[in-house]
């Protein structure tokens, strides 16, 4: 199979009781429990008329412009996937508009994640689908390929793998490993709730702040008065 020219239907199936805890957390949570490391590079923006969404990867490599395989994608997706774009950062070509995104939105697609650009903005904002990109640009794409589907991607900055969680809202995109997913997810649910108690604790007026002094202390910092 030659590479950049191969497509996969195989993929994982989802988990959808683990995929239900995860949209209840906010993805800072957990992007936090990961060690803040599996977060994609700032500048995602949201589209769509979604503006939370989890799920299962489904990945694409696409020459930058060029949407051949995208569009593939979208027509062999699950219902409730991410699609997830390896668009090589491009802004100079939008990969995908509101006709494409219509057709996933109608498909049950629930999200896509592109390392690139969309345009169409008005229409996809009106949309029930999450969509994330870099950027917008007026111009259309190209549809030769070469390309991949079902493969590991790089995607603002970070590793995906089919069948990887995709958890996104306003704050941006994490990516969450498969294989590490339920420890994950379990791990950011105690660490939502240890912040739901400290949010308590400001609203109270009795948020300890003694580590902040602490850790100043350790450091070797000296305040004069």
């Amino acid at each position: 199979m030659t590479i950049g020219l191969r497509i996969t239907e195989q993929r994982p199936e989802a988990d959808t009781a683990l995929i239900a805890r995860a949209a209840k957390l906010p993805v800072a949570n957990i992007g936090d429990v990961m060690n803040r490391l599996q977060a994609m590079r700032g500048g995602f923006l949201p589209y769509g008329g979604r503006r939370t969404f989890v799920g299962p990867a489904l990945t694409v490599k696409a020459r930058p412009g060029d949407n051949l395989f995208l569009h593939r994608a979208i027509d062999m997706a699950r219902p409730g996937e991410v699609i997830v774009v390896d668009g090589g950062g491009d802004l100079n070509i939008a990969l995908s508009g509101d006709l494409m995104i219509g057709h996933a939105e109608k498909r049950g697609v629930g999200a896509l994640v592109i390392d690139g650009a969309v345009r169409d903005v008005e229409g996809i904002r009106k949309m029930d689908i999450g969509v994330w990109a870099r950027g917008a640009n007026p111009s259309g794409p190209y549809k030769d390929g070469p390309g991949e589907i079902g493969y590991p991607v790089a995607c603002g900055g970070q590793v995906v793998m089919p069948g990887d969680l995709i958890a996104a809202d306003e704050d941006g995109v994490v990516v969450i490993p498969r294989d590490a997913a339920a420890q994950v997810i379990a791990d950011a649910e105690k660490h939502a709730a240890k912040e739901a108690e400290t949010t308590v604790a400001i609203h109270g007026g009795g948020w300890v702040r003694g580590w902040v002094e602490e850790t100043l202390a350790a450091k070797g910092v000296v305040v004069a008065r």
